[in-house]
């Protein structure tokens, strides 16, 4: 099958304090697939999705997203192969708390420059997927943690990215609430057959994925 994403011979060092991260990661991730990766506090789990995400620029080796090498593109390219290919989900909703949830899962669209009223609806479309429809018109502050995690999965969604980035999604969330988030992006996953890596502390989680890895010492072992 096609690569989404994949890496090759990766590291990751922090100039000025020469603490190396990672350390010659590979790793391919095909359409569909589902990879967690687990590892302690510090492991560099968030710096290796960062780099898949062409977020961060790696000290030595390469990242591919749809086979085109992001070192080889300017700024502009590479955002525009973000837009198009990724959605990213993080441990903080990010939400803006001045506009509605309907209106931040329409942010990415409006920033492809549909129009407002075709933003709205595919955003509106996004969120019933998600279970929001009731909760459209309803400012962050006015929503649950779990819908507020679930608004920021449809915004992660409605570009129709080929592959989610979540960086551990889960972690402000009680344990019921997790699991259901958890089995949203799941659920995206297999209905829409979209490619999924997932960062979590959380072994439990990440056994529902079909691939885990550990990050240990800046490589990564598959458990």
């Amino acid at each position: 099958m096609n690569s989404i994403v994949s890496c090759r011979n990766l590291h990751k060092t922090y100039q000025g304090l020469e603490v190396a991260v990672l350390n010659g990661i590979n790793l391919s991730v095909s359409e569909g697939e589902q990879v967690a990766i687990v590892g302690t506090s510090g492991s560099g789990k968030s710096t290796l999705l960062h780099l898949l995400g062409g977020l961060d620029v790696p000290s030595e080796g390469e990242v591919q997203i749809l086979d085109q090498n992001l070192l080889k593109l300017n700024e502009t390219k590479k955002g525009l192969l973000r837009n198009q290919a990724l959605g990213f989900v993080y441990q903080f909703h990010h939400l803006l708390p001045e506009f509605t949830a309907l209106e931040n899962v329409a942010m990415p669209l409006l920033i492809r420059r549909l129009s407002r009223e075709e933003a709205l609806t595919i955003a509106a479309e996004t969120l019933t997927k998600v279970g929001l429809k009731h909760r459209l018109e309803h400012m962050p502050g006015e929503l649950s943690g779990g819908e507020r995690q679930r608004a920021a999965v449809a915004r992660a969604l409605v570009t129709q990215p080929k592959c989610i980035l979540a960086d551990e999604p889960t972690g402000n969330l009680d344990r019921h609430t997790a699991h259901a988030v958890f089995d949203l992006l799941l659920e995206m996953n297999q209905s829409q057959q979209l490619s999924l890596v997932v960062v979590t502390h959380d072994q439990e989680l990440a056994q529902k994925m079909q691939r885990q890895y550990h990050l240990v010492d800046g490589l990564l072992q598959q458990i």
